[in-house]
């Protein structure tokens, strides 16, 4: 399998890419908006064709590129069904794989960032979009986030993984690029460890972040698989292509 890694560093956000060498398809995992024609180039460069998009969750922080991509790529939009988006081609479900190729993406329900989140094992990698971010996991106090849930989805599905799973988040601040099942059961401040629900629900409750700056607009832009609603500030109207730093988790 062909893989990428792909970073948009005012968002902070890594898109993967997805390749399968003998049909020449490719998936896009967590598509930006700004870095649409820069992801485009990736796959040709490689000689593939774009054969769907699939998100994690629906993203407070920035606009997906799924639309555009599927307007100047011909790809198929791929998204979880429980948020019965109209503009999805294939709804994701728990345990039901996305087969590409030879490719086979298998969607895990991690709810409790945002309550319909999913995450994608394929290959000995997992991409935990914001359930598990490396020394840290998604904010669970907006998009009927909850802590407890997402400490159940991280035990329960993320850390039962081999633990040689290689994770791949969809945000990190400091430049940290890919992580480990069994690294993150060990160290990871918040869940890792002996942390029991009651810690982890206190050390979620005192996070004290910010509201994140774009999400009055970025949620209803993804709802719509990823285009600027309107009524957007001019102040903010850069956002639609270049958004601002809103920090995840």
């Amino acid at each position: 399998m062909i893989f990428r890694q792909l970073f948009e560093p005012v968002s902070s956000t890594y898109t993967y890419l997805l390749g399968c060498a003998e049909t020449g398809q490719a998936i896009l995992i967590d598509t930006v908006l700004p870095t649409w024609q820069r992801d485009l180039s990736e796959i040709n460069a490689l000689g593939l064709k774009l054969a769907y998009t699939v998100d994690t969750h629906i993203h407070a922080d920035h606009i997906s590129a799924a639309r555009t991509l599927r307007q100047e790529a011909g790809s198929r939009i791929a998204h979880p069904a429980l948020d019965r988006l109209p503009c999805a081609d294939v709804g994701i479900e728990d345990g039901i794989p996305l087969i590409v190729g030879s490719m086979i993406v298998m969607p895990l329900h991690t709810p409790g960032h945002t309550d319909n989140h999913f995450a994608y094992t394929t290959d000995g990698r997992v991409m935990t979009g914001d359930a598990l971010l490396i020394d840290g996991c998604g904010r669970t106090d907006f998009q009927n986030g909850d802590a407890p849930t997402l400490y159940d989805s991280v035990h329960d599905r993320l850390f039962t993984l081999a633990d040689d799973t290689l994770v791949y988040p969809a945000h990190d601040y400091q430049g940290r690029r890919v992580s480990s099942i069994v690294q993150e059961k060990t160290r990871n401040p918040r869940l890792g460890g002996d942390k029991s629900l009651a810690e982890f629900v206190e050390i979620m409750a005192n996070l004290q972040l910010a509201y994140p700056k774009f999400i009055d607009y970025a949620v209803p832009g993804n709802r719509a698989c990823g285009e600027c609603p309107p009524g957007v500030p001019e102040t903010l109207q850069q956002y639609c292509d270049q958004i601002a730093d809103s920090r995840q988790g």
